[in-house]
């Protein structure tokens, strides 16, 4: 398996070269030569997996093989072994064909935890057979950083440097990154919203001057392709619990970044049977902009009640974009050189692509609260903000009733206390045991301008030997 740059500028790499790239040099993000098919047949075989099987059937072509099977297997399962669900990703009725897939059982009590334990473990493996060591740069609107810390804090060949967006993350998101204390673990808060943030990274990708000599930059945001690769799975996986491959089903993702929903596209065409993806947004709603409106013009960010979506730019699109447009590199280019100055349009014709399988909803703050109102008092089930988005776009969006909607629940209740008690929960969300003493633990994060000098100033001072 090999993998090329959407903008169609540099040669075709393996997958460990792209797990340790991240961006590519020409400012595309790497995606897959070829995509692996399934048959109808081949997935139904798969209905009595475990998630760690699962995960092993999906994952294994996109290696190459770059990894036996026997390592491969070990690191799925290290990677899933700390989940506190049984089946990893479990399914919560919310309606009639209404679904809801919890995906805030690891460890940091969000979906990224999913694609970020499995590439700290795939650093880990990957670096220590190299003997290589990387320097680790993200960006976060508030999950992103805590799972990535989470998932390579014990990694031995690596430093990482998280940015967030200075008081634009909830107190829980930010505690869980800034309490993680050790030589290799940064946290940088920037003055500026998640998109200063996220241009900052690409940035530094682009020049990597200012590293000590023998070192590179990796990503662990979803413009890593083993992210998107990881997130494929439970799409199979909730699939095959309501009747997959025989019956349809759709999803509705609550998304900023597009790389969760992406990762639904990816499944789709990879053979499984998708009837409707629905991209959720709140009030920072370009996604839902662009596809019922063809309207990709950059508005000013709002500070949101669901700051994981506050985004403005989304990274994975382009991905999306690069199939709708023939996998053309160049087209992709101009297209994202029009995007960066705020008026991209899309053909009709890749408008009419994407329409066919994507439709789209946005929801403020006042409607999310709403929903989280009303499905607790009607359920006694409490939902994050994020999942309330998607929860609303699935009720709002569903083209046919009779086909199993399943929304995506991003994050735990927990995280975002400030939502949940405007929506009438009189006392903050419990959080898990194992992170109960949260607002009793040490912080350590340092506050700094969105200044490109500075920043890396502060990387290139703060790398261990």
């Amino acid at each position: 398996m090999k993998y090329i740059s959407t903008r169609g500028g540099v040669e075709p790499k393996s997958f460990e070269d792209v797990v340790l790239t991240g961006l590519a040099e020409d400012g595309g993000l790497f995606v897959p030569e070829q995509l692996p098919k399934f048959s109808t047949e081949e997935i139904a075989s798969w209905a009595e997996l475990s998630y760690e099987e699962l995960a092993l059937k999906i994952i294994t072509p996109f290696v190459g093989g770059s990894i036996p099977e026997q390592d491969l297997r070990q690191l799925i399962e290290k990677s899933y072994a700390g989940f506190r669900h049984e089946a990893i990703a479990p399914l919560v009725q919310a309606g009639h064909n209404q679904w809801i897939l919890e995906l805030f059982q690891g460890p940091t009590l969000a979906f990224k935890d999913f694609a970020l334990q499995f590439l700290g473990n795939l650093l880990d493996y990957i670096l220590a057979k190299r003997e290589q060591k990387v320097v680790i740069m993200g960006a976060t609107s508030g999950d992103t950083g805590s799972a990535a810390i989470e998932g390579c804090r014990h990694c031995k060949n690596l430093d990482i440097f998280i940015l967030h967006p200075y008081q634009r993350v909830s107190e829980v998101q930010r505690r869980q990154m800034t309490t993680v204390l050790a030589d290799n673990i940064h946290n940088l808060a920037l003055h500026g919203n998640f998109d200063d943030c996220q241009n900052m990274v690409k940035a530094s990708f682009a020049d990597q001057s200012f590293l000590p000599e023998g070192r590179q930059l990796a990503a662990v945001n979803s413009i890593n392709w083993a992210r998107i690769m990881a997130q494929i799975v439970y799409y199979f996986w909730a699939s095959l619990a309501l009747g997959g491959p025989h019956k349809k089903v759709s999803f509705s993702v609550p998304t900023g970044n597009f790389g969760d929903i992406f990762a639904g596209y990816l499944a789709h065409q990879m053979g499984l049977p998708i009837e409707q993806l629905v991209i959720a947004t709140n009030q920072n709603d370009i996604l839902h902009r662009c596809i019922s409106e063809n309207d990709h013009s950059t508005q000013p960010l709002q500070q949101s009640l669901a700051p994981s979506m506050d985004i403005m730019i989304s990274s994975n699109f382009e991905r999306l974009l690069f199939d709708l447009y023939d996998r053309d590199g160049e087209q992709i280019a101009h297209l994202m050189a029009d995007a960066k100055s705020g008026h991209m349009k899309l053909s009709d014709t890749s408008l009419a692509k994407a329409r066919k399988l994507f439709s789209s909803y946005r929801c403020g703050d006042e409607g999310m609260v709403e929903v989280i109102r009303s499905t607790y008092e009607d359920s006694g089930y409490l939902l994050d903000p994020h999942t309330a988005i998607g929860l609303a776009a699935a009720r709002e969006c569903s083209s046919n009733k009779s086909t199993p909607m399943i929304t995506l629940a991003t994050a735990h209740p927990a995280k975002f206390p400030d939502a949940v008690k405007q929506a009438g929960y009189h006392e903050d969300p419990a959080l898990p045991p194992h992170m109960a003493d949260l607002f009793d633990r040490e912080e350590q994060y340092t506050v700094l301008d969105n200044d490109k000098s500075a920043v890396q100033t502060f990387i290139g001072e703060n790398i261990t030997s």
